[in-house]
């Protein structure tokens, strides 16, 4: 057996400070700090660090001994901005759990064996529907909307005209978002950057937004709340350019998962995300398309079931940490693993309200075709009356219409009608008037103590 060459001294800066009288002394505790995360596990940034190294400690040597274990171990991602800097993360535990729970739980085939587990299929259909929503409501609310969820939700399923700008904000996200699915297998290119900016903004404010137009000035900055600048993209000139090399880069064939070089989807799409915010590429809406472009990306990798899940509900409620996670990155040569970070943490919650869900779904198709059975009602309801009670008895709506049933559950309004007038000659619905729209809901004996919108909602957990 060979042995080692023995140690003939260090030219290590690093370590030559340790080697000082000074901290010599201190030589163990600054030897623990040699490591990426803290003792709990957590990717801080400096500034969150330097209120928890021992008291005693050189905060610049303390820090430079994070950054030599965090660079040890980063892998580049991509080339950004003016003058060039290169994009990198550390994989982390929390990425790679996301990762793992994203695997098992979003991709095509995890969302289609899902709908074929739920006896009543058009009812998870039904929910899922609903959850589409709530990522283009969430994401024009993130970015200033006023209007409340529920106005929002009654706009999209009544297919009513937006009435004002917040309400032609949200209505612009869903385009987007739909606009997303539909090129998910077309290339990322600066037309598509463009085309997607358009369909999200246009005919909000067009002189506020230039519509899929690319900014030509570096006039574009982005502040905090109290107006101070905490970014300035990179300069317009060369935008283009930049953009045209971001798409090369998303475009590059997927290498196989024994390739040292293999980049995991999730971990792309949150870093074309973070790319797309970092440029600040439009006027104004930068947010919605970077968003907009991850939904994309997920799409194109097949995991489908990001159709249903909203990351933006969870963002809303996290705006200042959403936030500091782009600036902790620009402020710590770009090291995307602060962004990364974050948007795994969001996810995770998402993914997990997203398939508790399904389960719920589950348990309520089971329970729901014992008791009927039992009760005898069953053999006289319709296969979409059944699914129709199903979705009351959840929670998930209360109300029903010919309309929104129409639109749901992809029948005619005819067809609807008679569903709903069905259930209330068997008493399960009894229905009102309400302006000019017949509106249908579970009677009181079968209410329960579940009956309200929100009780079927993805429950958020910590995790």
């Amino acid at each position: 057996m060979k042995k080692p060459p023995a140690s003939t001294g260090r030219t290590d800066p690093v370590f030559d400070l340790l080697a000082r009288p000074s901290h010599k002394q201190r030589l163990a505790d600054y030897l623990a700090l040699l490591k990426p995360l803290d003792d709990q596990g957590r990717y801080l940034p400096f500034e969150a660090l330097r209120y928890r190294w021992a008291a005693g400690l050189d905060a610049n040597l303390c820090w430079a001994l994070v950054k030599k274990a965090r660079t040890a171990q980063y892998i580049n991602l991509l080339p950004l901005g003016e003058p060039v800097q290169w994009g990198k993360f550390v994989p982390t535990p929390l990425a790679q759990k996301t990762v793992s729970v994203v695997d098992r739980h979003t991709s095509t085939a995890a969302l289609d064996y899902m709908t074929s587990q739920i006896g009543e299929r058009v009812h998870f259909s039904y929910l899922l529907n609903d959850l589409i929503e709530d990522e283009a409501i969430a994401s024009s609310q993130l970015e200033g909307a006023a209007t409340t969820t529920r106005a929002a939700k009654d706009m999209l399923k009544h297919q009513r005209q937006p009435r004002t700008p917040d309400e032609r904000m949200v209505m612009g996200n869903y385009r987007m978002m739909n606009f997303a699915w539909e090129k998910r297998y077309e290339p990322m290119s600066v037309t598509l950057i463009a085309a997607l900016h358009k369909v999200g903004v246009e005919g909000i404010n067009d002189e506020q937004y230039s519509p899929g137009v690319f900014r030509t000035n570096d006039e574009v900055v982005v502040q905090d709340g109290a107006g101070n600048t905490v970014h300035r993209p990179p300069p317009a000139s060369g935008l283009i350019l930049r953009l045209a090399r971001l798409s090369d880069w998303i475009n590059e064939p997927d290498s196989s998962p024994l390739d040292k070089h293999y980049l995991h989807p999730l971990i792309k799409a949150i870093t074309l995300h973070f790319a797309l915010g970092f440029e600040h590429p439009f006027r104004d809406g930068n947010g919605r398309v970077a968003r907009a472009l991850f939904y994309w990306f997920m799409f194109k990798h097949e995991f489908a079931a990001f159709h249903y899940i909203a990351i933006s509900l969870l963002l809303r409620n996290a705006p200042v940490k959403y936030g500091r996670s782009y600036l902790h990155t620009e402020a710590d040569e770009l090291d995307l693993t602060y962004f990364i970070e974050f948007q795994c943490s969001i996810i995770l919650r998402a993914v997990v309200g997203f398939t508790d869900v399904y389960h719920k779904s589950l348990a309520d198709s089971q329970a729901f075709e014992h008791g009927l059975t039992r009760s005898g009602v069953f053999d006289q309801l319709t296969e979409q009356q059944r699914a129709v009670y199903q979705v009351a008895k959840s929670g998930e709506a209360k109300e029903f219409t010919a309309s929104n049933v129409a639109e749901n559950f992809s029948c005619s309004y005819t067809e609807a009608a008679s569903t709903l007038e069905g259930l209330e000659r068997l008493n399960v619905f009894e229905r009102t008037t309400m302006g000019r729209e017949t509106v249908f809901f579970l009677s009181g004996p079968l209410r329960g103590r579940k009956h309200g919108s929100q009780s079927l909602r993805p429950r958020v957990t910590t995790v």
